[in-house]
């Protein structure tokens, strides 16, 4: 079992504090979608967890060792991270890009082939295809494949599905959540009525604090759901968020309670 938590995390650029004191903890198997309003911290909390930026105070820790102790190399196999927008230094073939991805990592899969992975995603037909020439649905497909070249047991993914057609957009989420069976998955997400199908643990910022964590069925039912994003949601019996903000369709703009 693979285990990842933040301790007392805390981040300050610029004189704002973006994360304040934020203790999570995270274990396999499990999905987790973070969620909350523009600003709350979430792809901070993200990049924090990933290595990619050094908290202020506290500590991130992967099965029991401090995360800037771990070697480079071991980071990368142990963690995979998909940021929101990727661009290679070179416009090369995608099946260069997932070469590449295979032996940036020390425990890389040496019997898979960049082809191997290329159909494993189905996405074969793209290999000889520069980053370029890619739609935005092709990409995301793509850079998933070019993150899990190394089967890393912890995937961190910062809006994976943003802008995607709704197809592509479900197919993506589900491949990724379904990650959270035999690993560790964290996803930030926007989409909130999707993050409570896929994933079955929330964590919500607001403030750069978390204000409420736990069991997807549970952090549904609080209002601290509409708290923290000024608007009232309807809960279906289904498990399915409706907006309701009448002040909105009036034209009045957004309404916080």
């Amino acid at each position: 079992m693979v285990t990842l938590a933040a301790e007392h995390i805390s981040v300050v650029r610029a004189g704002r504090k973006l994360l304040d004191d934020v203790c999570v903890a995270f274990a396999s198997p499990g999905a987790t979608a973070i969620i909350g309003p523009n600003g709350a911290g979430k792809s901070t909390l993200l990049k924090t967890l990933a290595g990619l930026l050094a908290p202020t105070s506290g500590s991130v820790i992967v099965d029991g060792r401090t995360l800037d102790t771990i070697q480079a190399a071991h980071r990368a196999a142990m963690i995979g991270y998909m940021p929101q927008q990727f661009e290679p230094h070179w416009d090369i073939q995608l099946r260069d890009l997932v070469r590449i991805s295979c032996e940036r990592a020390v425990g890389s899969q040496g019997r898979r082939t960049p082809d191997d992975i290329l159909a494993a995603h189905r996405i074969e037909a793209l290999a000889e295809q520069r980053w370029s020439t890619l739609s935005g649905g092709e990409r995301a497909r793509a850079l998933l494949s070019m993150v899990l070249a190394v089967d890393p047991p912890i995937l961190l993914a910062d809006e994976p599905a943003a802008s995607l057609d709704p197809g592509y957009r479900l197919e993506l989420l589900q491949k990724i959540a379904e990650r959270g069976k035999a690993g560790i998955c964290v996803t930030v997400m926007h989409d909130i009525d999707l993050a409570f199908r896929f994933f079955d643990q929330i964590v919500m910022l607001d403030a750069g604090r978390v204000v409420a964590s736990g069991h997807a069925r549970d952090v549904y039912e609080r209002t601290v759901l509409d708290d923290a994003f000024g608007v009232n949601f309807v809960r279906s019996r289904k498990g399915e968020l409706r907006l309701i903000n009448p002040g909105f369709l009036r034209g009045e703009g957004p309404c916080r309670r």
